[in-house]
């Protein structure tokens, strides 16, 4: 639940993000991103100093969370400039179950669930179908490689995400608290965004609604969703987290139909029912924890 409140919070950027038309991407994510992860260090401080012996032990796990915390949020608002708003939530979130699935596999050697590869799946199809059902508004307005990018964008923005997601839970599983794990996390890459944010921020400052913006996509989402992501993520795979953040392009499609004025066919209302049954699968409880798919089974 813990989750599935966090990707209905993510799930909001992207309609966030059309409110401020004349900031840059990188400014949208670097103050995100950069500002939430800052608050999620500030309350984790005390966390962090205690346990500073164990975090700078595993100093290449935080390191490689952070260098993909930094990135994330600018290759995703990238996307989403340039591919459009359910595109680019689409392929971003949609790829991430499939790069974090690989990377439990190839680098912790973890066991997924046959139940889980077949939510995971259903989930990835619905959400190849939504990217498909293009609305009619984008495509009239930007180029076939401006599609494109923002597609191999939103491909970067899917991989650091389940990084940081795998590192963040590999740092719990040292014996470090979600609150502190998530903290250093988005704390150091929070401060590598600062050069960005200073770089590309000074449209942020120039109107009140835009300072707005900025301010809610630092605070709702990315604060107070990432706390509850932590939460969850110290309790459950990181592979099942990330599947269950499926529901972030749902939310972001319906609020991009009604509030952006996006328009997606009947085939992207599939996919979102898809992805609204893969949930139901994935967060069923196990009954029977034998049925397991082993490295050596693949």
């Amino acid at each position: 639940m813990a989750v599935l409140f966090a990707a209905i919070l993510w799930g909001t950027t992207g309609t966030a993000a059309t409110f401020t038309p004349k900031v840059s991407p990188l400014a949208i994510g670097a103050v995100a991103m950069g500002l939430g992860g800052l608050l999620q260090a500030l309350i984790a401080l005390k966390g962090i100093l205690r346990h500073r012996a164990k975090l700078k032990q595993n100093w290449r796990l935080l390191l490689i969370g952070a260098i993909a915390v930094a990135v994330y949020p600018l290759a995703f608002y990238a996307s989403m400039h340039l591919a459009g708003v359910t595109v680019g939530t689409v392929i971003s979130i949609g790829s991430a179950p499939l790069f974090s699935a690989l990377i439990e596999y190839f680098f912790s050697g973890s066991r997924l669930t046959k139940r889980w590869l077949s939510g995971a799946t259903l989930g990835v199809v619905g959400m190849l179908l939504l990217c498909l059902a293009k609305n009619t508004n984008h495509v009239d307005t930007s180029s076939s490689a401006d599609v494109l990018n923002g597609v191999l964008l939103g491909l970067l923005a899917g991989l650091t995400y389940a990084l940081y997601s795998w590192a963040a839970h590999q740092i719990m599983r040292k014996g470090i608290e979600s609150k502190t794990a998530m903290g250093a996390t988005f704390g150091i890459g929070g401060l590598m965004l600062m050069p960005v944010l200073l770089l590309t921020g000074a449209s942020l400052v120039e109107s009140w609604n835009n300072a707005a913006v900025g301010l809610y996509m630092a605070l709702v989402p990315m604060f107070i969703g990432y706390v509850c992501f932590g939460f969850g993520l110290a309790r459950i795979p990181a592979s099942m987290a990330t599947t269950l953040t499926l529901l972030e392009p749902v939310v972001a499609a319906v609020l991009a139909v009604f509030i952006v004025g996006e328009r997606i066919s009947a085939q992207g209302w599939l996919g979102i029912a898809m992805v609204g049954a893969c949930l139901i699968i994935i967060s069923m409880p196990a009954k029977n924890p034998k049925l397991q798919l082993s490295r050596s089974s693949h």
